[in-house]
Order: C-alpha cells, then structure tokens, then sequence
C-alpha cells in the first residue's frame, strides 16, 4: 500500500437505504442521488483485492441502487457502481494471487465509479490480454446473465422470448441462441431496430409500440411454442405475452425498466397449464453454481468477446468526474453502454 495515495475521488451515494420507490432505471439529473467526493482510498482485507479503475460500466442495476429501488440498501458516503475493469493493485490475505493483474470485477466492499474499487477475491475474474477494457467492464453482468438465462431457456425447448431485446444483455442473448441453435423471439419499441435484431440472431421480432402486438405475438407462439420469458421489463403487456405462451411456460424476471406494476389477469393458467412465475439474480447464480461450472461459463463468455461473436456496444463515455453532470443526457443514448472512465 506504500505506492498507494492515501484519498481517492469518487462519486458516493446522498443517501442510506430503501427509498420505497419503484419509478425504474431512469433519472433526471445524477445530482438527485449522488455527490463527488474526495474519500479515503479503501485497504482490502482478508480474501479482498483493492483494483485501480480502467473502466467501468453503467447498468439498469446501479440506477435502480442509487435511488433505493434495488434488492440491496445503499450505504451513505460509499461510492456507487456495480461493475468494472482494473489493475489489482493491493490484496488481502489469500488474495495474493491476482496482485497485479487486469480484472473484470464486481464490486462488493466499495463502488466502481472511484479511482480505486474495493470486492472479494471470487467477484474478480482474471482477463484475457485479448479483451479490450471497454468488454471488460461489461463482462460480468450481462454476458454471466445471457449464458445462464438461455441455459435455462434451452431445457425447455428451442424457442424462447427476450423483451428490452436491443439492450446489451437481449443482443447477447439473441446471438447466443441463434449460436445454440435456438430460435430466440425478441421484442423491441422501436420498428426501425427490427432488421438489427434480426442480424444479432432473432428468428422473429415483436414491435411493442406497433397495433395489437399482444395478436402478433400469439400467432408467433403458436407457431414456435417459446416456453421461457426471459423479461426485463415486467409490466402488464409482459402479463399478456405470458398469458399468450403454451403449456409449461415460465415468465422470468430479472429486471424491472417498467415502473408500471402488472395484474395477473389469469390465473387459472398457473393451475391447469403448469405455468410458472419466477427472478433471476446474477449473485444468487454465481453462489449455488458449483466453480468448475462457472469457470466454463467465463471461459465461454472471454471466448465470445476475444473472436468477436460477442461485443459491448457503447453509447457514450463518460468521465469520472463528470457523471453528476453528464450521466443522465448519456443514459437517454439508446443500444449501447454506458462506460464510465478515469
């Protein structure tokens, strides 16, 4: 640590907690809640590694966080974001072994948006030279996500169905199927991003905004028979496309970038067509998958990223210094990430 600056910048959380909200991955003005400071720069402990930023990516999650929407409460004063790339730069014991080296990581002791991110040793994967770091701040969250919701899609059939479809994480999912032989059915806002998906992988794409795409996808349905929702929006009109889906099938959540709240309008469907309704959480995967199987999973996803099959599309780069001012214009950019920089 002798090397180390003894204070860091960062850009910390205003407040503690839940706020009991659920107005989505959307903001107004960063200022509402965060605020720069000068901090002291974190000492890792036992199993812990301390990582000099290089970049790092802005996810639907670290919006939801950062105003008390999200599955764990904000701590006042401590940096926010979720996901990064860096130089492991100090370790704790039994860390030793990553001293040194260029890491994807998931922050868990101190935020991402600062110069320096405190986790655990297991958040941290190691990273092919091959691997630029823009794909290496995003290639935990989404390209973990993508590999183990269309696992899951993949027992139960060849079709599935992928909503927010031109994210990050629905473009990944699209080519990975579309690689697996699968036939994944995206759904998308926008008709001109229909030809674009269908390129990504898509066998077939549902325009929301389009008359009665709840009749369009029925007849998709009928045809394809997708037993797996895989639904980042979760609102009412993910409630019909589930209702529209065959025997067997499971609506899974893993994200909410609607703040409509949907009503289940049949229930009878849970009873009689052993329908299901079920969460996905990248952190639950990672803690009940046993390590031989995620090493696979990793070396798959930097294999995807270093030949080309997969790529972090970013929208925007914003600076450390300047997400208060500019993080908020920058998330209104759509089809690409978000990635912050030193």
């Amino acid at each position: 640590m002798t090397d180390l600056p003894k204070s860091m910048f960062a850009t910390i959380q205003k407040f503690d907690g839940y706020s009991g909200s659920a107005t989505g991955p959307v903001i107004d003005n960063a200022a509402d809640w965060l605020e720069n400071a000068e901090i002291p720069v974190p000492t890792p402990g036992p199993g812990q590694v301390l990582i000099k930023l290089r970049t790092a990516s802005v996810n639907p999650s670290d919006i939801h966080f950062i105003k008390g929407e999200y599955g764990q409460p904000r701590v006042q004063g401590t940096p926010a974001g979720f996901e990064g790339c860096g130089d492991v730069v100090a370790t704790g014991a039994g860390a030793e072994a990553l001293q040194g080296q260029r890491v994807a990581f998931v922050a868990s002791g101190s935020g991402a948006w600062a110069e320096y991110a405190l986790t655990q040793a297991q958040m941290c994967i190691p990273l092919r030279p091959d691997i630029s770091d823009d794909d290496g701040a995003a290639q935990i969250v989404n390209p973990l996500t993508a590999m183990a919701m269309v696992e899951i899609a993949r027992s139960e059939g060849d079709a599935f169905v992928v909503s927010a479809a031109t994210s990050q994480l629905g473009k990944l999912m699209c080519g990975l199927g579309r690689d697996l032989g699968l036939k994944p059915i995206a759904m998308v806002r926008r008709a001109e991003t229909v030809e674009l998906l269908k390129s990504h992988g898509a066998a077939e794409v549902v325009v929301t905004t389009e008359d009665d795409p709840v009749a369009k996808f029925a007849a998709i349905s009928a045809q394809y028979k997708p037993r797996v929702f895989l639904d980042a929006v979760s609102d009412q009109l993910s409630e019909q496309v589930f209702c529209a889906m065959p025997n067997g099938a499971r609506w899974v959540s893993y994200g909410k970038l609607s703040n409509e709240q949907p009503k289940l309008t049949q229930m009878g469907q849970l009873i009689f067509m052993n329908k299901r309704i079920e969460g996905f959480w990248l952190t639950q995967w990672m803690m009940s998958t046993p390590p031989e199987e995620q090493m696979r999973v990793v070396a798959e996803v930097q294999a995807r990223f270093a030949d080309g099959r997969w790529k972090t599309d970013v929208s925007a780069y914003v600076p450390l210094n300047k997400i208060i001012s500019d993080l908020a214009d920058a998330l209104k950019k759509s089809d690409g990430k978000v990635i912050i920089t030193p």
